[in-house]
């Protein structure tokens, strides 16, 4: 695969911007390609082409673009091992799991949009008689994470082509790979020239002139609050609509009459899982005091359980964070929480015995936290659980609550009747009870400084269409 080139109007074209960008594998510390990030001319050449493209594209039948969505829905079958193995050494993910869970989300969000496609009513007569048309919003400026790469690009470009609308998007300049076998999937499935177009580049440069473009109508961007913040505030003078899927630190309350061997070694694979690197991991484990000490117990078995291994080999184990950057970061936090005077259960600071070499991270395991503590109030991005005790169910709302972040939860308890009393007070997007799974075909998203709008379900397709009423005689 050519990294130099990206795709605009329907081909692989040569950057306008010529700065050069190592893709490295977080497994070795090695370079395994190079990637040529775009510049401001190339945002322009590529808004300009969905733009051009977007007269026509939006006048699509749903059954055009259904017929297409079908068709992609045959490129991703076809491509799912390409797309597990450019995860695997471009992120980290070990293949068994960038197989089974990260490639495979690109053609479970495909499924599910296309069913919701057609089902939604495009026009519609209201009650008093005026008629209501769903129709697109416009040209989408997509912005991408490293951490799930085909999972977010999934989540924003077959919601905005189901639509109708045409797109400009940017991948993680660190997991260009996935990206670009998804421009080949796009063009292989037969979309017209200029309704799919991938930039490659920064945040600083090409996400900038995304967010600030006259010509984009709407941005959806996943990623840190830090740069959500930034999305908000280039977009504002243009008025455009902004959709944000950003942090979190999810609380996970473990009320005592829960099945507790079963939830909470659950509940700490779940937090592991990805390495850590998912915005939803419940990373707060919220324990009632009654059963504290036993869940502690079953917490560090979990934990020392856990396993680190190679990405490129089959298995049910963890890799290595994404990059240096990452893991410095994840090490820093680790440190403070020691400084803090939280309880090492498991794990701690350094990289895990024979994995010298990438930016491993030992699976960790505070006990004894307080909610105040910046181990408890940060968003690690890492293999870092911590376990706070509290006394009764108002004071574990008060504590799931207290966060800038709101983005999911979980709730652990035998009796549903509290499991949906206390889901209800916590300000967060989504809740899971008892391990329930997250289905495909709902709606993902948070409050507070998690971000606004939704990713999947209809709302997820709705975020990207503009509602008009035709006011007609009675």
């Amino acid at each position: 695969m050519d990294l130099g080139k990206h795709y605009v109007n329907g081909q692989w074209v040569t950057p306008l911007g010529e700065r050069e960008f190592p893709v490295m594998n977080p497994a070795t510390n090695e370079q395994i390609d190079t990637v040529i990030l775009g510049s401001e001319a190339d945002v322009d050449r590529a808004v300009a082409s969905a733009k051009a493209a977007f007269r026509t594209y939006s006048q699509t039948s749903k059954a055009e673009r259904l017929a297409l969505l079908r068709a992609l829905l045959v490129q991703t079958n076809a491509r799912m091992d390409d797309l597990a193995a450019a995860i695997s050494i471009e992120m980290g993910a070990p293949i068994s799991m960038a197989r089974s869970e990260q490639a495979a989300t690109g053609l479970w969000h495909l499924e599910a949009f296309i069913e919701l496609l057609e089902k939604q009513e495009e026009r519609k007569t209201l009650p008093n008689g005026d008629i209501l048309l769903r129709e697109p919003v416009g040209v989408c400026g997509l912005i991408t994470p490293w951490n799930w790469p085909v999972n977010q690009v999934a989540a924003k470009v077959i919601p905005a082509l189901a639509a109708g609308c045409t797109v400009v998007l940017k991948p993680s300049e660190h997991t260009p790979i996935a990206a670009a076998i998804y421009g080949e999937m796009i063009d292989a499935a037969g979309f017209p020239a200029g309704v799919f177009n991938l930039v490659q580049g920064d945040g600083a440069t090409v996400g900038a002139a995304m967010s600030r473009h006259p010509d984009i109508d709407m941005m959806s961007f996943t990623g840190s609050t830090r740069a959500g913040k930034l999305i908000s505030k280039d977009a504002a003078d243009t008025v455009k609509r902004v959709a944000l899927e950003l942090g979190g630190k999810s609380p996970n309350i473990v009320f005592a009459d829960c099945d507790l061997e079963r939830q909470v070694a659950n509940s700490v694979a779940l937090c592991m899982f990805n390495s850590g690197q998912s915005c939803d991991a419940p990373t707060r484990m919220l324990v009632e005091r009654s059963c504290y000490d036993k869940a502690v117990k079953i917490a560090k078995a979990a934990g020392d359980a856990v396993a680190v291994g190679d990405p490129s080999k089959e298995g049910d184990h963890i890799g290595p964070q994404f990059d240096k950057i990452q893991y410095d970061r994840v090490q820093e936090l680790i440190q403070k929480g020691i400084e803090e005077g939280a309880t090492v259960l498991v794990g701690g600071l350094g990289k895990p015995e024979g994995f010298e070499q990438g930016w491993y991270t030992k699976p960790t395991i505070f006990a004894d936290v307080r909610n105040d503590m910046a181990i408890a109030q940060q968003e690690i991005f890492g293999p870092v659980l911590c376990i706070i005790p509290f006394e009764g169910e108002a004071e574990a709302i008060e504590i799931a609550n207290d966060t800038p972040y709101g983005l999911h939860a979980y709730v652990q308890t035998g009796d549903r009747n509290r499991a949906e009393r206390v889901a209800r007070q916590i300000r967060a997007g989504g809740v899971q009870i008892n391990g329930g799974p997250f289905k495909f075909g709902s709606p993902f998203g948070g409050y507070k400084q998690s971000g606004n709008g939704r990713e999947g379900g209809i709302q997820g397709l709705e975020e990207y269409q503009e509602v008009k009423i035709l006011h007609v005689p009675v």
